[in-house]
């Protein structure tokens, strides 16, 4: 089952060519989460929405669909750093994700398909990462990995927009709409082996990432287990689970499309319009020359 927000609070199911109204069971939510979180988060599952009877209700075009993020203010988006062996290689890391553990981004910078990459920076590189992104369903705390799994409520695709600076992870990750995830949820239960998913990512009509999520270091069990040995994983939580080789700078006017056979296709666009030279940033008090304070 895919599962899709329509203009910001309807939730909707996707079907072959329309997307159907389910917001009389699901409801519209004025939550931060948008609707399908909300669900998550009062503690409904898919076994609600698989007995629905969805022949006979009536449908829109999804063609003229104006989808928004399928959760648009996740309370974690947990990440996964160095998780390919190619993009360790490829950044020169002698380190991976068993290394580092994982980080953690802000929910505001989710944006959905469609939506539109913001640089904050004219001097400082800003990269595109494809990334398998999954959906937790059930809480999850101190689980096994052969358990993992179901705990996993959905798939979908996401971009983690890194800037190329000095700050922590965490800081240079969650600008807002440094997140895209989206077209649509894919129920686990449509995603047998997320371990088995071809992952391709352009910008322009150039191809920059290609691979198979058989290539993670950690496994999405393994991630997922892993995090929750952390932290408790909620309802509603996003999991990132690496980017591959292939990452590279954005520029004002590029287009970005990440593809995940079995999920499906997520395309933003990138501008520089609001860019500032990086070292206009805050930078705090500094010593004085000649020692004191500088009080």
């Amino acid at each position: 089952m895919r599962l899709a927000v329509l203009d910001e609070r309807i939730p909707v199911v996707v079907r072959p060519g329309r997307v159907i109204d389910v917001s009389d069971v699901v409801g519209t939510t004025t939550s931060v989460a948008g609707p399908w979180g909300a669900w998550l988060e009062a503690g409904h599952g898919l076994a609600e929405l698989l007995a629905l009877d969805l022949d006979d209700r009536p449908g829109a075009p999804l063609e003229t669909a104006r989808l928004s993020a399928p959760l648009a203010r996740p309370r974690k988006i947990v990440a996964a750093p160095v998780n390919y062996l190619d993009h360790k290689v490829e950044m020169s890391e002698q380190r991976s994700i068993a290394d580092y553990g994982v980080f953690l981004k802000a929910g505001t910078s989710v944006v959905g398909p469609g939506g539109t990459v913001e640089l904050p920076y004219d001097d400082v590189r800003t990269d595109q990462e494809g990334e398998l992104a999954l959906v937790i369903g059930r809480t999850a705390r101190h689980v096994a990995p052969e358990d993992a799994l179901g705990h996993v409520f959905a798939y979908t695709c996401g971009l983690d927009v890194s800037l190329r600076s000095t700050e922590d992870r965490s800081t240079r990750k969650s600008f807002d709409t440094f997140t895209p995830l989206g077209p649509w949820l894919v129920t686990a239960d449509e995603v047998p082996d997320p371990d088995d998913l071809e992952l391709r990512c352009w910008v322009g009509d150039v191809l920059r990432q290609s691979t198979s999520t058989a290539e993670l270091i950690f496994p999405v069990a393994d991630l997922v287990a892993y995090a929750s040995s952390v932290m408790t994983l909620e309802p509603g939580d996003v999991v990132l689970t690496g980017t591959p080789a292939g990452v590279g700078a954005l520029a004002d006017g590029d287009r970005v499309r990440l593809e995940i056979s079995s999920i499906g296709t997520l395309e933003v666009g990138v501008t520089a319009a609001a860019a500032t030279p990086y070292a206009s940033r805050p930078q705090g008090r500094r010593p004085v020359a000649g020692g004191g304070s500088g009080r």
